[in-house]
């Protein structure tokens, strides 16, 4: 590791610690030219995910904006914030594990509507609303007509 005072490439390693969220790791390091100390972070270099939107165009995946999208949908329901919260980190968690650059948005919604339909159900119809640009109240109703059929299936089988 190069000291930052005197350019030297040659330093020893002082100290080690995991940072407080345990995704780093905290190195106190001294140059072995000069004397001084200097502190270095390492950790995990993550891949950008990028987005391919409905209209073609494409944006680094933003969690914040997925979880933004899932509040919207719960709003006034009883759902906590740490099951939305899950959601999105169980969806984050499997896209990365895909190993996959570039993810379409619509695999991601259906990636959501499936977690909401089992967290609830009225968030669920909202979200697929927005997410489907449902026009007119019959794709309304059909939506709902497949909630409840898959909903009778379940208690059945």
């Amino acid at each position: 590791m190069r000291c930052p005072y005197c350019e030297n490439e040659d330093s020893k390693v002082i100290d080690s610690r995991h940072t407080e969220d345990g995704r780093a790791i905290r190195r106190r390091r001294e140059c072995e030219a000069c004397g001084r100390r200097f502190t270095t972070y390492e950790k995990v270099e993550e891949m950008i995910l990028m987005v391919i939107k409905k209209d073609g165009s494409r944006q680094a995946f933003d969690r914040s904006k997925l979880l933004n999208g899932i509040i919207r949908a719960c709003e006034k329901r009883p759902v906590a914030l740490a099951d939305m919260e899950k959601i999105v980190d169980d969806i984050e968690r499997g896209l990365n594990n895909m190993m996959e650059k570039e993810i379409e948005s619509t695999f991601i919604g259906e990636l959501v509507m499936e977690r909401l339909k089992d967290l609830d159900e009225v968030a669920y119809v909202r979200f697929a609303s927005v997410y489907r640009q449902f026009t007119d109240i019959n794709t309304f109703v059909q939506e709902v007509e497949k909630l409840l059929t898959s909903k009778k299936e379940e208690s059945n089988g």
